[in-house]
């Protein structure tokens, strides 16, 4: 069976290409990208992770093998013990305090985009789910790379942004990446047909217009 994913992202390319070509990553990989708007985005960021560790415990409960439940365990772990705190983190840098962060209140893109993807989970199996999430986990590498890739080393030293930047460009998250596409195709292998995948590329294409509105609320709130 081919890579699942680039089936996936050929089948809604144009909501795909909306996504990861959005005004919000231009003019962060250029240095344009306005402070407050990158302040909001890591407000609503931070809340969307407490949503995506709910999908990965979902997903635990939705698995049948003990392999299966031990990948979403550790993707919630790697969330609830390591990436909020990173986050909080980088957010202090931005001038943002935990009280900030833990006081806010979900934009609706971000509800919006959080509940979807849960609403897959729910209503439907692992497949579904690790679908609807795969824009987010395996675009963020993409998106990550390709900035990096653009600026080079030296122009990446002083941007503003390197720290997100190389964040998804480093070769942590990007093992992330190649786990998640693997596990992608594991699942398709299991439970994927021909007749099923018209209803999986409609997931995917819906969640990177989630990932598109999510950049735009950052944009214009």
């Amino acid at each position: 069976m081919s890579d699942v994913f680039e089936r996936l992202k050929s089948a809604a390319q144009e909501d795909w290409d909306a996504y990861v070509n959005h005004m919000f990553v231009f003019r962060m990989g250029i240095g344009a990208l306005p402070e407050a708007a990158f302040q909001r985005y890591l407000v609503q960021d931070y809340l969307f992770l407490i949503q995506f560790a709910r999908a990965n415990a979902l997903a635990i409960y939705k698995s049948r093998t003990l392999t299966d439940m031990r990948r979403a365990k550790a993707a919630l772990s790697a969330i609830l013990d390591v990436e909020l705190n990173l986050h909080i983190r980088l957010s202090e840098r931005w001038g943002l305090s935990s009280g900030d962060l833990e006081q806010a209140r979900e934009e609706p893109a971000t509800t919006a985009y959080t509940r979807f993807v849960l609403d897959c989970g729910a209503s439907g199996d692992l497949l579904d789910l690790h679908t609807a999430l795969a824009p987010c986990v395996i675009g963020y590498g993409e998106i990550g790379a390709r900035l990096a890739d653009s600026l080079g080393p030296a122009h990446l030293a002083g941007h503003p942004y390197r720290e997100w930047i190389e964040e998804y460009a480093g070769p942590a998250y990007q093992e992330v990446v190649a786990a998640a596409r693997l596990h992608l195709n594991g699942l398709a292998e299991r439970a994927l047909t021909e007749r099923r995948f018209g209803e999986l590329a409609g997931l995917f294409g819906e969640a990177c217009r989630l990932e598109a509105d999510f950049w735009q609320m950052s944009l214009t709130i």
